[in-house]
């Protein structure tokens, strides 16, 4: 039995999981005219002051949740490329499943006090080239997204599989939201603020490996995070390399600046197959002030699976450690094609003060039943990540409505979010339903519970 896995989308998480927030208090204009200043969240559509859910799905459409202080609320809406002002036409890919929705990153691009949210379609027809791809941007407005939606520029983009993957952070440190994107050939594009409605940006920069180097990278997917001290944001680019005759998955670094630094190396992070759908998440694990980047191996041990993590450091990246079933403290024992890693969440659960992650284990076999699935939630501490105190989170723990199925795949999609604003992260858990609800275990003072597990009408993949 097959079921395609969701292409998870890339979420910067920082040390507490916080939405990236670019936040001032008012500002005036030289003429003294009142200018409102930026979302206080990245994913405040409507203004209001509680985070929203964009959900990225398959099949050409993504849904908003509007939150409220509680959570995620009963407000909601479904976006395709049929919807009133959005570019392009649904289903209109050359023959490819249409991917409008398969990725998002949210931000407050125009600076208006309202967040906006970037909307990918790598399979995109563009000026009558299939598969040339396409990213949108939907406003942010009092009544949320829908108003009004602008497709990115794209003079500088050789244009195949643009919308491969898409991110948002402050690269150049100027304050301003920008956004990177890659391609499906070999290209990182960052599109530095400010935006407009009319689709104006900033500068836009390309980044490739240098021609020196002895690398492949085919991008797959970004995540952006604080990863040395300076206040710009940091990116990394996951993706498909080649070495020694086999296909790699590989981390390439790119440092925010005033002008961003392509590393001129990889980082390896599986040196016997490719990833096409990798997930990873930058935190500060051990808070010595530099972002770690874990990223999900389930390639690893016969798909049993870990998660490597990249330690930050001055530049970039430093020295690398490994976790997974086998590592001490850790439920559960390494089996082949358990698929730990193949979703991550950063947060911290128990208000320690360091960042946990949580790790899908989609495939793990629960009692009799296969793919059943699991979550698992690993410690952050002095020492990074560790295998102390870990919890382990099925259908069959106490305290989580139903019994395990089948391939249901729980843990497919998770996130680590405080959704009640209490300082702790809570988890949310999807399977292979797609029916857009999940389960929600709180957080607390000793870590993720299920004395209160409630179901929520939404799916985790909302950015981090």
């Amino acid at each position: 039995m097959f079921t395609r896995r969701m292409s998870r989308p890339l979420r910067l998480a920082l040390a507490t999981a916080a939405a990236v927030s670019l936040t001032g208090g008012g500002l005036l204009s030289l003429s003294g005219t009142a200018v409102a200043a930026p979302a206080k969240y990245a994913d405040d559509f409507n203004g209001d002051g509680y985070r929203d859910y964009a959900q990225a799905s398959l099949g050409g459409s993504f849904t908003v949740t509007y939150g409220t202080a509680t959570g995620p609320g009963t407000v909601t809406k479904t976006f395709t490329q049929n919807s009133s002002g959005v570019p392009g036409t649904a289903g209109d890919a050359g023959g490819f499943a249409d991917a409008f929705g398969e990725d998002l990153a949210a931000a407050d691009l125009d600076r208006d006090g309202y967040a906006d949210l970037a909307v990918t379609d790598f399979t995109e027809k563009v000026s009558g080239k299939v598969g040339a791809g396409a990213v949108t941007i939907m406003w942010g407005a009092k009544s949320g997204l829908g108003t009004k939606a602008t497709r990115l520029p794209v003079g500088a983009v050789r244009q195949r599989g643009f919308g491969k993957a898409v991110e948002t952070g402050d690269f150049n440190g100027d304050g301003k939201a920008d956004l990177a994107v890659v391609d499906g050939l070999d290209t990182a594009y960052v599109f530095r603020g400010g935006f407009s409605k009319a689709g104006t940006t900033g500068k836009v920069t390309k980044h490739r490996l240098p021609a020196s180097s002895s690398d492949i990278l085919e991008p797959a997917g970004l995540v952006a995070g604080k990863v040395t001290k300076d206040k710009a944001t940091d990116l990394y680019v996951l993706g498909q390399g080649y070495r020694n005759g086999k296909m790699t998955l590989d981390a390439w670094f790119l440092r925010g600046g005033t002008t961003v630094k392509p590393a001129a190396k990889v980082t390896p992070i599986n040196s016997t197959g490719p990833d096409y759908s990798p997930t990873g998440v930058v935190a500060d694990f051990d808070k010595n002030g530099y972002g770690d980047l874990a990223v999900g191996d389930t390639r690893y041990g016969n798909g049993a699976g870990s998660v490597v993590v990249v330690r930050g450091g001055t530049s970039g990246p430093t020295t690398k450690y490994r976790l997974s079933q086998s590592t001490s403290g850790v439920a559960t024992a390494a089996t082949k094609n358990d698929g730990f890693g193949g979703t991550l969440s950063a947060g911290d659960t128990n208000r320690d003060g360091y960042p946990d992650l949580a790790v899908g284990s989609e495939e793990e076999k629960v009692g009799s039943a296969a793919s059943a699935g699991g979550v698992h939630i690993l410690r952050g501490g002095t020492k990074g990540l560790t295998g102390a105190g870990s919890q382990w989170f099925t259908r069959a723990t106490a305290g989580v409505p139903g019994d395990p199925t089948a391939y249901e795949r729980f843990g497919l999609n998770i996130r680590l979010r405080d959704t009640d604003r209490d300082g702790d992260a809570d988890l949310v858990i999807g399977d292979n339903d797609y029916e857009q609800t999940s389960l929600l275990l709180p957080g607390g003072p000793s870590g993720i519970t299920t004395t209160a597990v409630t179901s929520l009408g939404v799916w985790p993949t909302f950015p981090q």
